[in-house]
């Protein structure tokens, strides 16, 4: 039988989002033939004997050094027998029609190379980076100079994050984010894998350039996914920095070699000055705190609002005296089937809503954040046959 899809995830150190990751592919995967196949990339936290026994069925690839993002794919990419295949980061959460309204638009569409998504911050607003223009170097200096954020919507200075074209409808982009990158495989074989030489970021701009060379168009469509956003990286140190604004340089010298003089010092400026940025901000935000709490301490903080069934609440309530949260539990009636915490009065005074997904599919939560008219809490979700609640910053057991 011909796999529709191959989706592949390559896994650090985020064992628990990566499950919750699985969970929502599978779910989107009913009646489609998919494989799911994850590289690891020696996070040596027992990520794959904990996943093994979840789900047995999935591929798994154990690395035993840290070999790139790039490089990760790759091997997963060798391994994949899918008509498309999608790279998927494991901080991401899909809604259940996702990888069918994927499939159904590119085999709609023959001139489609690769396909992105809605994707929303943990808030149910809308992430930039879902579309973006190819950084050549006018593109690049609008971005480093902030030109894209003074003038967001302009079609000359804002094209980095393609901010005029509409959320909600189907366009023709350029790069296609590579924490969500659907791609059919023939364009790929033309394109070929991911540059290697990228270790980290970067590389999704490269692949959707070579795409877009092969005479295919990449496309976004509006179906809603969650992403996380970095939860394995660390934004605030110089290597962060340093990887994100080092391969701009590396796509500059490869696509863009007869400006290299006019773009190399800069963007290196631009590193060092990130930087020393970030590493003040952390100092100050350092000087600001008596102490700087643990991740458990900070979280306990926060108020939650859990919506549930009834016979989940003991379960969470175990949870939350264990760790210390406060949190307030809802029984569910017929408005919060409908329209979920912004039926709730004053719901906007809580910091996470906590939705049980043995109640709730992920579409209908994604659905109840978007159509919110305060978007100050963030989204988290239950999950009752692990005993897991999954927030950005940390997850309870």
């Amino acid at each position: 039988m011909m796999i529709d899809l191959s989706v592949i995830i390559v896994n650090y150190k985020v064992k628990h989002y990566l499950l919750q990751c699985i969970d929502s592919v599978i779910k989107a995967s009913n009646g489609l033939n998919v494989e799911i196949i994850v590289v690891d990339n020696n996070s040596r936290d027992g990520s794959i004997d904990y996943l093994c026994a979840f789900y047995p069925d999935v591929i798994f690839i154990e690395n035993h050094i840290n070999i790139g993002f790039a490089k990760a794919n790759n091997q997963g990419l060798n391994q994949s027998r899918g008509r498309y295949v999608l790279l998927l980061n494991p901080d991401t959460v899909l809604s259940e029609t996702t990888l069918s309204d994927c499939l159904r638009f590119m085999d709609g569409n023959d001139d489609a190379g690769a396909l992105g998504v809605k994707m929303l911050k943990c808030n149910g607003t809308f992430a930039f980076e879902s579309r973006r223009g190819i950084p050549t170097p006018f593109v690049a200096f609008c971005k480093m100079s902030g030109l894209n954020t003074i003038f967001p919507k302009n079609r000359i200075f804002g094209r980095y994050y393609m901010r005029y074209l509409d959320v909600n409808s189907v366009e023709k982009i350029e790069v296609v984010s590579g924490a969500f990158m659907f791609i059919r495989r023939c364009a790929l074989d033309k394109s070929g894998f991911l540059d290697e030489d990228f270790f980290m970021y970067g590389e999704d701009i490269d692949l959707s350039y070579r795409l877009l060379k092969t005479g295919m168009h990449n496309y976004y469509i509006p179906n809603s996914i969650l992403h996380y956003k970095g939860e394995s990286t660390q934004k605030n140190t110089y290597r962060y920095v340093y990887n994100f604004y080092n391969a701009m340089l590396v796509f500059m010298r490869k696509h863009f070699s007869d400006y290299q003089f006019f773009v190399t010092f800069p963007i290196k400026t631009a590193i060092y000055v990130k930087a020393s940025m970030e590493y003040l901000g952390k100092r100050l935000r350092r000087c600001m705190s008596n102490k700087r709490m643990e991740n458990l301490d900070f979280m306990r903080q926060f108020k939650y609002l859990f919506i549930g069934v009834q016979v989940n609440i003991a379960k969470v309530e175990i949870i939350m005296n264990k760790v210390g949260l406060k949190m307030k539990t809802i029984r569910i009636d017929e408005r919060l089937m409908k329209y979920g915490h912004t039926s709730v009065d004053n719901y906007w005074q809580y910091d996470y809503i906590v939705y049980d997904v043995s109640l709730f599919s992920y579409s209908t939560i994604f659905c109840f954040f978007e159509c919110a008219k305060i978007h100050s809490p963030k989204m988290a979700f239950f999950h009752p046959d692990k005993n897991m609640i999954v927030t950005d910053n940390y997850v309870f057991l």
